[in-house]
């Protein structure tokens, strides 16, 4: 009987051991954050190959859309010519499924490739086995619905990326290098050679790249696993590396001489984004941002009155808050039956939207400590990609940073043409009645002494002031 080796029509080169090693060595959690074509597919392919042998089980292979895991897993093949498919040796595999890209194995383990924008298919599964291909891209709720499963099943599960800015890959790889658990690896290209000794990229390359005018952000992320970079088709990019340099992202805390506000972006059974913010002259200083899914708002209301704040006696709510729920009232109706009053944001087309957060966004300053989920999501919101165009579309990517971002796109379209707020100037006016309650404080038992803030205000606030 003729044997069979596995891995098959693969042989790992230097840099790619060590994780062979952990492997081997019954290590169940990795990340690997190498640079761009290292063949990091082909090394977790492989790997994945040779844990079916040693495990019956279900592995996943996971990409981001299943578009990318056909084209680039599915039907890819590496520079060798050798499709990664081929890498299961025929001789034990017993049937190929191509409409559900999955392999099964004669020893009934089966290897199947999933989109995670599709992740409700595999809810209810028991793999023992993930691979997170380019998890910067995915939802960083996917791995919340996997690592229940694999904890209860002794899985393992492995996280392959390029870098994509500070996102939730970033939050990972930050944690797992301080677990001894975690098998952490981070190659640049000074970090890896071929079988021959030679570098994968010839620097003459790289400064080639450099002298064509490519974005240096851009190399430092791709080449050298660089979390600064800004994220490619990003919005707000520009902006984002503008108040970085600025120094308009660290610690800009709540003042009690200024009035907050808030601005929403609504959610039912999807996330409801709340960002806080003070107009301090021409500063735009968000002090707070709060996101939760399946919570109404008394639910809300009561986080409102937890934080402290005094608050203005209006909110901005997109066009949306005037839809009917299950009752016969309006979310309007239901949140001001809880102390929220709204104003509702004029309905201007994204695009029109986007650019006016552009136009204010010289003005934001953020107090990273309690808004740091609302820096990430206007970081990461971005366009989607059009794979067969390739170029980037006008339209966005509905993803876990989208409420954030919609959120403050909410909040700007509500400013007059003299460059405030819709209601900052009416809200001035009534902050100095000792007695004004926006949010039902006497009511709840909560006393707040404004006498002293109120005098501040009034001689110091100026929200027609420009920089």
């Amino acid at each position: 009987m003729s044997q069979i080796q596995i891995p098959h029509r693969y042989s790992p080169r230097g840099y790619q051991l060590p994780v062979w090693q952990a492997f081997q060595a019954g290590k169940k959690r990795f990340a690997c954050v190498w640079h761009r074509r290292s063949g990091k597919d082909k090394t977790w392919l492989n790997i994945t190959a040779y844990a079916m042998m040693q495990r019956r089980g279900i592995y996943y292979y996971m990409l981001p859309t299943y578009n990318q895991a056909k084209k680039i897993i599915w039907d890819g093949m590496g520079k060798d010519g050798i499709k990664f498919r081929e890498h299961f040796p025929s001789e034990v595999v017993q049937k190929i499924d191509e409409t559900e890209m999955q392999i099964t194995l004669t020893n009934g383990s089966i290897f199947q490739l999933v989109g995670t924008d599709k992740i409700d298919r595999i809810v209810g599964t028991n793999p023992v086995g993930c691979i997170f291909s380019e998890y910067s891209l995915q939802k960083r709720e996917v791995w919340d619905l996997i690592e229940p499963i694999l904890l209860e099943n002794g899985g393992w599960a492995s996280f392959i990326f390029t870098p994509r800015g500070k996102n939730h890959a970033f939050d990972l790889w930050q944690y797992a290098t301080q677990q001894d658990h975690w098998f952490t690896s981070l190659l640049t290209i000074d970090d890896t050679k071929d079988e021959y000794g030679n570098p994968l990229f010839d620097p003459a390359d790289i400064a080639d790249i450099r002298r064509r005018g490519v974005d240096e952000e851009v190399i430092q992320q791709e080449y050298y696993c660089s979390f600064r970079g800004a994220l490619q088709g990003a919005f707000y990019s520009t902006q984002m590396k503008k108040a970085e340099e600025e120094g308009r992202i660290g610690m800009f805390p709540y003042d009690p001489r200024y009035p907050v506000e808030t601005w929403w972006d609504l959610g039912q059974d999807d996330a409801m984004a709340v960002g806080f913010l003070q107009q301090i002259n021409s500063e735009l200083r968000f002090i707070d941002y709060m996101e939760e899914r399946h919570r109404g708002f008394p639910w809300f209301a009561g986080e409102m009155r937890a934080r402290g704040y005094a608050y203005t006696d209006q909110h901005v709510a997109p066009h949306d808050i005037e839809v009917r729920e299950y009752s016969e009232l309006t979310r309007r109706e239901t949140a001001a039956q809880h102390g929220i009053h709204f104003i509702v944001a004029p309905k201007l087309s994204l695009q029109e939207g986007i650019q006016a957060v552009r136009e204010k966004f010289h003005r934001f300053t953020f107090h990273e400590p309690l808004a740091g989920r609302l820096i990430d999501c206007l970081r990461h919101y971005r366009r989607k990609y059009d794979e067969e165009l390739q170029e980037y579309s006008k339209d966005p990517v509905r993803d876990q940073y989208t409420h954030g971002a919609d959120m403050v796109r909410n909040g700007v379209m509500a400013f007059d043409d003299r460059g405030y707020s819709r209601f900052a100037r009416r809200a001035l006016q009534e902050y100095s009645d000792s007695d004004f309650d926006p949010m039902n404080y006497e009511k709840h038992g909560q006393i707040i002494d404004t006498s002293s803030r109120i005098l501040e205000v009034e001689t110091d606030f100026d929200p027609f002031s420009r920089r």
